[in-house]
């Protein structure tokens, strides 16, 4: 991976994970560096997932690659939001 998609992965990812985190209700207790992180993994996740299903690449904005993502840092973020609750 060359350091433009290092750089794009980041990107994506605080967008992704800000949108993930808006999506779950109610207060989260993680910070902002671990729903950035939440949101580069879904987003590279997601990405993948998107590629095997054959959605990754529409004309135009990949909709259905966005939402799979979103979905997946939404339950990272419960699920972080979760497991330190319990603590």
């Amino acid at each position: 991976m060359e350091i433009t998609g290092i750089i794009s992965a980041i990107v994506i990812g605080i967008v992704i994970g800000v949108l993930g985190r808006l999506v779950v209700p109610g207060r989260q207790r993680i910070g902002i560096l671990l729903t950035i992180l939440v949101g580069i993994v879904a987003a590279l996740i997601g990405a993948a997932i998107a590629s095997a299903v054959g959605v990754a690449d529409t004309k135009g904005i990949d909709w259905i690659e966005w939402l799979i993502q979103i979905g997946l840092a939404a339950l990272g973020i419960a699920a972080l939001d979760r497991s330190r609750a319990h603590r």
